[in-house]
């Protein structure tokens, strides 16, 4: 008789991280479209004996991108070199990352759309024709030179699209934009996620985590983690619906994923301007939150949710916000 497979020990908190991060396309869950036509690109890359074309991904965060870089390099059996918009300083940097990579290796720059403008122009001609401009010395006897650079491929990732020059979205041999998951999907991440942690959950309980998830797999495990915690320290034998309920009113997220700052927003919408439409930056003001985080953070899922809307006059709480927060119109909370 076999015994059963032990769970991988997780020691830290980025190692559990690590293990729940699918390795292949096969266990890659949602973003179906996106698959197929990467799954495409590299078989034909193979194909051919060449490098994967550059690729750009964007969309929230937690949606996947990064996963994705890892899978392509894995699934074109090359390197992956990892590194981030704000870490690239000077043109400098950018070329020594370049001139350092091996043929067919993979560079991921994840928020690429904090690129210095120097470094950018430096990655253009990398992008097109495998060519490396450099300029040594300064004034009149400064001199150019061109290093011809392997064949590679460059991977971005960005939650900011519109912050990308046109030239450098150009480069890319295509791009990606990664959705939110459906409500089926999360639930099997999860499902997946338990198995892998070592934990037992019951079904019920997976469906509850993936309604609170945000529609977004990082939050899912992170919920699933925290889950794990308290059936752990109660002695729980699995999680279970009580656990889940249990964890969500810890954290203060309600059944829709919603925090206290998501609900927050919409009270203030609704008591303070009888609904909308209100300005972003009264909002802002009146939340005591900066603007950028109520657009990048909070509106994407109210707005998803289909709690708040944005208008040429400014931003308006729903029927539905009205209903999920109990309240009334031209009321205060009952």
């Amino acid at each position: 008789m076999s015994m059963p497979k032990k769970a991988p020990e997780i020691s830290t908190e980025e190692g559990a991280l690590e293990a729940l991060r699918p390795q292949r396309f096969e266990d890659y869950i949602g973003q179906t479209k996106i698959k197929t036509n990467l799954q495409l690109i590299i078989d034909a890359a193979k194909g051919r004996g060449e490098a994967c074309d550059h690729l750009l991904f964007y969309g929230q965060a937690g949606l996947g991108k990064t996963t994705l870089a890892y899978i392509i390099g894995r699934e074109m059996n090359v390197n992956v070199r990892s590194t981030s918009g704000p870490a690239i300083e000077k043109a400098g940097d950018m070329a020594a990352l370049l001139s350092n990579l091996e043929a067919n290796e993979v560079l991921f720059i994840d928020e690429i759309h904090r690129l210095n403008k120097l470094a950018e122009e430096i990655l253009y001609p990398a992008l097109e024709s495998r060519k490396l401009h450099l300029i040594v010395g300064k004034g009149p006897s400064a001199r150019t030179f061109t290093l011809d650079l392997p064949p590679i491929t460059v991977i971005g990732a960005t939650t900011k699209v519109n912050m990308l020059s046109a030239p450098l979205r150009s480069r890319f041999g295509a791009t990606f934009r990664l959705e939110y998951y459906q409500h089926e999907d999360i639930e099997r991440i999860i499902a997946r996620s338990a198995k892998i942690l070592g934990v037992a959950i019951t079904p019920e309980a997976a469906r509850a985590l993936a309604r609170a998830s945000r529609f977004t797999p990082r939050i899912a495990n992170r919920l699933l983690k925290r889950a794990r915690d308290y059936a752990q320290v109660y002695k729980k034998r699995s999680i279970d619906d009580e656990v889940v309920k249990a964890t969500l009113d810890m954290l203060e997220i309600d059944d829709l994923g919603l925090d206290e700052t998501d609900r927050e927003l919409l009270r203030i919408i609704v008591s303070k301007f009888n609904g909308g439409p209100v300005g972003l930056k009264t909002l802002a003001a009146a939340l005591n939150e900066d603007m950028e985080t109520i657009e990048e953070v909070y509106e994407p899922f109210l707005m998803k949710l289909g709690l708040l809307n944005r208008t040429s006059l400014g931003r308006m709480a729903t029927p539905l916000a009205y209903e999920h927060l109990g309240l009334q119109r031209d009321k205060k909370l009952i």
